[in-house]
This record gives C-alpha cells, structure tokens and sequence, in this order.
C-alpha cells in the first residue's frame, strides 16, 4: 500500500475501531480490517507483567492476540476500559507513514476528553497482507 490516500484510510479506520460504541459495527470493523489470522503484540508489555516475570526467573513475555475473536476481545477491552466511561478517546497523533511495501506506521495518543491532552500513546505497526487487510500488528505503548 502505497497511495497516500488508502494509508490515511486504513489508519483512520483503525484508530476509529478502538473508538467504537457498538459491539456489532466494532465487529465488523475489525473482520473488514483484519485478515482472519492477522495478530497484534504488544512488544513492551506493562512493567508490572515485567516485573511478575523476573519475579519467576522468565524473560518478559510477549502479549499476542490472534483472530477476529481475539481481536475483537482486545479492542472491546480497551474500549470498555478507556472510552467507555467518557474519560478518553484514541486520536492518530501524527499522518500514517508507508515505512515498507505493505508496511505502514500508525501513531496514536490516547486524549482526555476533558482537557484535549494526550494521557497516552504510541506506534502500531502495521503489516498489510495482498487483500490490504492488517496480517500484523507491532503495538508499541509509549513510543514517541
């Protein structure tokens, strides 16, 4: 994907999933913009799963979801958790940037709704499969 106009788009739809009131259409966002066995991890997990690691001798490890369902799960998760209760929204913080063939870099910050401020944010990067559909996801919470 290389027209800057469809990498606006996808990243516009993407930010727009996390923001989705209505379980249905959130659904069906992420099976239009995921392939069926697309992935995200979260490549720098909270420090407090850090922490419960090394309590045990591991090294941190990585957090993945896999599949639609999966998907679905997390993003409903972080709706409930974030924008739910009218504190925040998720916002693009910057435009979505082709880094590779197939690959772009969506930006992101999590904005009180109060204030207008980021509370948040980070870098997904997104690896696009034939069809343009997300076939993985590189979340990094905090990246400027």
């Amino acid at each position: 994907m290389s027209n800057e106009l469809d990498v606006k788009a996808l990243a516009a739809r993407y930010v727009a999933q996390w923001n989705e009131p209505d379980p249905a259409t959130r659904s069906a966002m992420i099976r239009e913009l995921w392939a069926q066995d697309g992935f995200q991890v979260l490549v720098d997990p909270p420090q407090e799963i850090r922490q419960a690691a090394t309590a045990l001798a591991f090294p941190a490890p990585p957090l993945e979801v896999r599949g639609h369902a999966a998907m679905d799960a997390r993003v409903s998760r972080a709706y409930e958790m974030f924008v739910a209760p009218g504190e925040h929204v998720f916002e693009a913080a910057a435009d979505a940037r082709v880094l590779l063939s197939n690959v772009i870099g969506v930006r992101w910050s999590m904005t009180s709704t109060r204030s207008g401020e980021a509370v948040g944010g980070g870098l997904d990067v997104l690896a696009l499969d034939d069809d343009g559909r997300i076939r993985a996801d590189y979340q990094f919470i905090g990246a400027s």
